[in-house]
């Protein structure tokens, strides 16, 4: 019995050691596997020394310090003689490049970093230890990096109540009722993940704002917050509301050309500055969604902008004026209402607006084509935003690495002023020489013990880290990065998990909008299908964006529709206009599709259409699968919590191919190809679903 107890007790002892809550995030600095090439990293690493022109210590100094000792103590058992060295400055770095090279110094290996910035020391701090446990080889340690886009943001939808819009991992990081009085430590510790992949941003409230935050209470709460993130180079920027003026400044309105109400902003403006030196400007949704805005008082997104741009151009303060703008207008295309809005305004900013644009001219969905503002404006600043909370791709439950998406946009090129134009070039300001650049993720973040709900959703954050500051990195690559720093070296787990990541946003698309199918989801809260979705507003109706009838699916967007093609250059106009060589992956996007036409497997649309959504279910049970073959080599805790949204994901996918199959058939009058599985249930059980409460809907519908 003793020996048995004893035994028992070391088995729990393995298991509470592997276990891992997630908290680390990609951050694991786990002693490392004794190789030839662990010897020759621990002499090397031995020795630090950090260059540069910038030499009195600073916080930011001290973070590097910190990192250093906790990363190669952790990975080498190392702790390191960390060498302070006054250099010229490097042109090429600029402000937050780093160099990295391995020297010998005074006969012996050193890992050197080089930067003109504190800041970029940091992230040179960051990338040697990610390469060191990557296991990069030392003769290739000659790294220089410099961003390619100047302003790397995450949006926090967060409220002031501490909810989170399209929040899916609890509750909001910023615990404002006790700040500043109390500090949080995941306030340090969330600042640091941004930098450990090159953000720089963070946009703390939601745009759905609240004038509130502007009151002086609260922007020494803002404050606090800001100064928690300072060390790692994480500026603070806030949500605007477009009434501030009125609602707490006690003016009788809001104008942008009334003087008093550029008077009330300047004034605000050099209050925040007072408080928060680098505070980074305003993000603005102006004139959307019942939000206030200038043409309340028959004035234009310029002149809101502009107005604001002003206040804060003495403070060093840029706007993010969003372009998702539409009104409830049938008649139109939803589409093509943001570029009709802003594309007549291009050169008519100030330098310091930048119009911030959704990926594409919807809104998240899991696949569109890239928004037309892309390449239309090239006198004006372009941000691309895009969503990393999965409010569309099956929020918290649902595994969908969102690299491949980014990618698609990035990398699509948009013609304007000729090839090679790509929406990449648009956003980094390379392709017109904009003198500022941006891009802004939708966090995922939340008061999840493992900060995204989904283990494995803290790939997406990680992911954008990366793109944001090198949009040239691959998807695989991402994914092979974050998946060793993650779970280790093991390729009995990496292998199938860098598969599982890669497939998963094609399948999600599978399953919900196969072949350019969009806006089926049901509504509010955007969880589960509802393609029979067909009353109120127009433009929130599925019915409104599918058209689907006796003969076909799909919504027109050529001449004989709503044309907005127009919107796009000739050379892509030309390709997306003709059926035949329009990409099939959005062939529903601009065509309305025969349910007998030949598709290019052979195949008519029909049983293509559902075999896609077959394909996605028979994908997400290989998963599962895969999953359960990792049991042995994966901590118990991260393995269960995985294996159960798994489960989840399966029943949902089901879900979405059995309702949406059903609905479309009452359309097609065709049977279900071989090898697609009967429903489970009729259509009116499908009809008859409703979820309330659902996470980041804090309107309960």
């Amino acid at each position: 019995m003793k020996i048995a107890a004893s035994v028992l007790l070391a088995v729990c002892a393995v298991a509470l050691a592997r276990a891992d809550d997630g908290y680390r995030l990609w951050l694991r600095y786990d002693r490392m596997t004794q190789t030839p090439l662990h010897a020759a990293y621990a002499e090397a690493a031995s020795t630090i020394v950090l260059a540069s022109p910038v030499a009195e210590d600073s916080a930011t100094g001290a973070a590097v310090s910190a990192e250093l000792n906790q990363g190669l103590g952790g990975l080498l058992g190392v702790t390191p003689q960390i060498r302070r060295e006054t250099v010229q400055s490097h042109p090429d770095l600029g402000d937050e490049g780093y160099a990295i090279d391995w020297e010998r110094r005074d006969g012996h290996p050193a890992f050197v970093i080089t930067a003109n910035r504190n800041v970029g020391v940091l992230y040179g701090a960051f990338a040697l230890l990610r390469e060191l446990r990557l296991g990069r080889p030392l003769d290739h340690f000659a790294l220089r990096s410099t961003p390619r886009i100047q302003r790397r943001m995450l949006d926090h939808w967060d409220n002031l109540n501490r909810t989170v819009e399209r929040g899916y991992a609890g509750g909001s990081l910023w615990e404002w009722f006790v700040l500043p009085n109390f500090e949080s430590p995941r306030y340090r510790d969330y600042a640091r993940a941004c930098a450990s992949v090159g953000l720089n941003g963070a946009v703390v409230t939601n745009v759905n704002a609240d004038a509130l935050v502007l009151t002086p209470e609260w922007l020494s709460k803002v404050a606090a917050l800001a100064s928690a993130f300072r060390p790692y180079g994480v500026r603070v920027y806030l949500t605007a509301r477009f009434s501030a003026p009125l609602e707490i400044g006690g003016l009788k309105t809001a104008d942008p050309l009334d003087p008093a109400v550029a008077a009330w902003w300047r004034a605000k403006a050099r209050e925040i500055h007072e408080l928060i030196p680098d505070f980074g400007g305003f993000l603005v949704k102006a004139n959307s969604e019942g939000q206030p805005g200038p043409q309340s008082y028959g004035r234009s997104h310029a002149d809101g902008a502009n107005m604001l741009a002003d206040a804060l151009a003495p403070v060093g303060g840029i706007v993010l004026w969003r372009a998702f703008v539409y009104e409830a207008d049938a008649r139109r295309d939803r589409c093509m209402q943001a570029y009709d809005e802003f594309e007549p305004y291009d050169g008519k900013f100030r330098p310091n607006v930048v119009v911030q644009i959704k990926n594409g001219p919807l809104d998240f969905q899991p696949r569109e084509p890239f928004h037309p503002l892309f390449g239309a404006m090239p006198r004006t600043p372009l941000a691309l935003e895009v969503q990393i909370t999965q409010e569309y791709l099956g929020q918290g439950t649902h595994l969908a690495f969102l690299a491949p998406l980014w990618k698609e946009t990035l990398d699509s090129d948009t013609f304007r002023p000729g090839r090679g134009s790509t929406v990449a070039r648009v956003v980094d300001g390379s392709l017109s020489h904009n003198p500022i650049s941006v891009i802004a993720g939708v966090a995922n973040t939340g008061t999840d013990r493992n900060w995204t709900g989904h283990p494995l959703a803290q790939a997406n954050w990680y992911a954008f880290g990366r793109l944001a500051w090198d949009h040239t990195l691959s998807s695989a690559q991402i994914a092979s990065e974050w998946t060793h720093l993650t779970f280790g070296d093991d390729p009995r787990v990496t292998a199938p998990l860098e598969r599982m990541l890669l497939e998963s946003r094609e399948t999600v698309v599978d399953y919900m909008d196969p072949l350019g199918l969009t806006g089926v989801f049901a509504e509010g809260h955007h969880y589960g299908p509802e393609p029979w979705l067909d009353k109120g507003r127009p433009d929130w109706t599925s019915v409104y964006y599918h058209h689907a009838d006796s003969k076909g699916l799909g919504f027109d967007r050529t001449q004989s529709g709503s044309n907005a093609l127009e919107q796009y250059a000739p050379v892509i106009a030309g390709i997306w206009r003709d059926e035949a060589t329009c990409p099939e992956d959005l062939i529903l996007w601009f065509h309305h599709v025969a349910w007998d036409r030949t598709m290019a497997s052979g195949r008519p649309f029909w049983d293509e259409f559902c075999r896609h959504y077959q394909h996605g279910v028979d994908t997400v049970r290989g998963w599962r699968r895969t999953w359960d073959s990792l049991k042995a080599y994966v901590d118990p805790e991260t393995h269960a919590h995985v294996s159960s949204l798994l489960a989840i994901q399966e029943r949902d996918a089901c879900w979405w191919r059995d309702a949406s199959l059903l609905y479309f058939q009452t359309f097609s009058g065709r049977p279900l190809p071989p090898g697609v599985e009967p429903p489970a249930h009729d259509l009116p059980y499908y009809r008859a679903i409703q979820l309330h409460w659902m996470p980041g809907d804090p309107s309960g519908k």
